[in-house]
């Protein structure tokens, strides 16, 4: 990784006299943001546990004892990154006034969050890391803002679940920070308000009843002891993390030593690596399944969004380990997960593109990771509890988010 803060040196005129003995590099004054804006990069690609001190000074360009000058642990500098998007979130609603108009406070976060796209997806699913009271701090800042954005929603588009839709929006505009989609960042920003603004102004009701359409491939049945302890380690590592799940806490669960896990998995990367490839396995079936009950390319992508709602909601913790820890892994392992993704985003780029035209591929890619970060977000919102009357409801958000 290259270093994108580096020392700077004094500058010498050629006129000034020559010194002698060695010359000393100024510090720059925003040297602790530099720190932190490094250091959010790196956690946001390596994750939390993978990332190591030593590896955020290089990127900052200084040493480690000076990263220990500013921060006295690993975990300092972490919280301080998990906060920053928020803190800058929070700074950016309070420049608008109660009555603003819905347009300009979305431009505004929208702004914030593509201006920080390579840490700012932190908090979605790092923060899980945060302690129980650095945890609780984010997310009551993170409710503020989307209480100041709920208000203009509720008073310019009087829909029901003005809360979720406002959350969706939210989702929209956080989906950039889960990608590298390159596209000028003012097109960036057009598109991501454009279809934040379409999410808002989506009646929730609007796709009832496409949830009893979904056909889902059946919940794997654990008949080895193999799948067992797979089936005990996915909401292990969805509850705490990959990281902070030992091999005695999975062996526990399935009422085995820790040392007979060796025996059906070499080490728990592996078991992470399983549950990754179960989960593209079940999400590729789901996609076939939809596909193939839709008559054209609309109704093709409305299949798409609902299979997608249906699949997340009845694999949630599968969902989460397979989305936020496949930074985790080694880079062999990671790639032929990371391309059964592309496989799949393909698959929503093209049968997006065949309904709007006028998108380009990486315009049509954009917007359906927008669709993705309305899911996560309004899940989360609705706490996952799965019901028919939620799956319809996302389903119509992400269309709207598509524009369709």
């Amino acid at each position: 990784m290259t270093s994108r803060h580096g020392l700077v040196s004094a500058h010498v005129d050629p006129g000034d006299p020559v010194t002698t003995g060695p010359t000393v590099a100024a510090r720059p004054r925003n040297r602790k943001q530099a720190i932190v804006e490094a250091a959010g990069q790196v956690f946001s690609e390596r994750g939390y546990h993978a990332a190591s001190m030593e590896e955020i000074a290089t990127a900052v360009g200084i040493s480690a004892a000076a990263l220990y000058r500013h921060f006295p642990n690993k975990y300092a500098l972490f919280a301080a990154c998990a906060n920053i998007i928020v803190d800058k979130l929070v700074a950016a609603v309070d420049e608008w006034p109660p009555e603003a108009a819905l347009r300009d406070v979305l431009l505004a976060l929208t702004r914030v969050t593509v201006a920080h796209r390579a840490s700012g997806g932190l908090y979605r699913w790092e923060a899980r890391y945060l302690e129980r009271e650095d945890r609780r701090l984010l997310r009551t800042k993170f409710a503020y803002v989307v209480g100041r954005v709920t208000d203009p929603v509720r008073r310019e588009y009087p829909l029901p679940d003005e809360r979720l839709r406002a959350v969706a929006a939210l989702g929209v505009i956080g989906s950039v920070t889960m990608h590298h989609t390159s596209i000028a960042q003012r097109r960036i920003e057009d598109l991501l308000l454009a279809s934040a603004m379409r999410v808002v102004a989506t009646d929730p009701a609007a796709a009832a009843g496409t949830s009893r359409l979904v056909e889902l491939p059946a919940q794997p049945v654990p008949r080895t002891r193999r799948a067992e302890i797979l089936a005990a380690a996915i909401p292990l590592f969805a509850r705490d993390g990959f990281g902070n799940v030992t091999n005695a806490q999975i062996g526990q669960a399935v009422g085995l030593a820790p040392s007979a896990i060796y025996r059906h998995y070499p080490g728990k990367v592996d078991i992470l690596v399983a549950a990754c490839l179960q989960a593209a396995g079940l999400l590729a079936q789901a996609v076939d399944r939809s596909l193939h009950q839709a008559a054209d390319p609309r109704q093709a992508v409305v299949a798409l969004a609902a299979a997608y709602v249906a699949y997340c909601f009845e694999h949630n913790a599968l969902t989460s380990v397979a989305e936020a820890e496949v930074a985790s892994l080694p880079a062999d392992l990671r790639r032929p997960l990371i391309h059964a993704q592309r496989e799949h985003i393909a698959v929503w780029e093209q049968q997006l593109r065949t309904v709007r035209p006028e998108l380009d591929p990486r315009q049509a890619r954009l917007l359906v990771h927008a669709g993705f970060g309305v899911v996560v977000e309004a899940g989360r919102a609705l706490r996952w509890q799965d019901a028919p009357g939620h799956r319809d409801a996302v389903t119509a958000l992400v269309t709207g988010a598509l524009t369709l």
